[in-house]
């Protein structure tokens, strides 16, 4: 179980979805959330056993699991429209959920890939913001350097700390140690808060200056 919120509850009675919540940046920012004084956090992601351990450790008063694969348009209706009978509200939806491809590329062809879907994010934020802003609906990203997930640390087949040693070199911050899940999920709090209430259409880096040299 969690401790109590903190004394400065920036997410007081909000009711949010955290998707690929059930280990990483997800899991980290639910927990960030419940911190903050959510009054439910729906953990979404397609590991069960995980993500229903990753809700009672954070206390089922307040946060639950819910299997959703995000690639499934009707799942994740399903998702929306259960919260918001359950809880009669949705304030936040963090969609954290990701993949990493399995499959060998060469670089030319990784490089298409990996920019056109990152602009592809920046496109679809600065739309939707634009769209949703008469709703009072605001639409950021952010957008982490290397973090050393378990997704990563095992698409790359290396422990925590062998991740991290692997890009040390290619983050411009050098003294403060290395980026964490809760530096991203730290950021993803500001964007959900009312802190940000003018930020919309906005990517947010989150990289300690990381740039690649490979």
């Amino acid at each position: 179980m969690m401790s109590k919120p903190s004394q400065i509850a920036k997410l007081q009675n909000k009711v949010a979805i955290v998707t690929g919540g059930a280990s990483g940046l997800g899991e980290e920012t639910a927990r960030r959330f419940a911190e903050h004084g959510a009054r439910a956090v729906v953990i979404a992601d397609v590991q069960e056993g995980k993500g229903q351990q990753v809700a009672e450790s954070i206390g089922l008063h307040c946060c639950t699991f819910i299997k959703c694969d995000v690639s499934d348009e009707e799942q994740v209706k399903s998702l929306v429209d259960s919260t918001v009978e359950r809880h009669g509200q949705l304030d936040i939806m963090f969609s954290n959920a990701g993949i990493v491809s399995q499959c060998v590329q060469d670089i030319l062809t990784f490089d298409l890939n990996y920019v056109m879907s990152k602009h592809a994010v920046l496109g679809l934020i600065r739309c939707a913001s634009k769209g949703l802003g008469e709703h009072g609906i605001r639409v950021n990203c952010v957008a982490p350097g290397p973090v050393a997930t378990p997704m990563i640390c095992g698409r790359l087949q290396m422990s925590a700390e062998d991740t991290e040693r692997c890009f040390e070199a290619e983050i411009a911050i050098k003294k403060s140690g290395f980026l964490k899940a809760r530096h991203v999920a730290d950021a993803v709090l500001f964007l959900a808060s009312d802190d940000s209430v003018f930020v919309t259409g906005h990517s947010l880096a989150v990289d300690a200056g990381y740039i690649p040299t490979n």
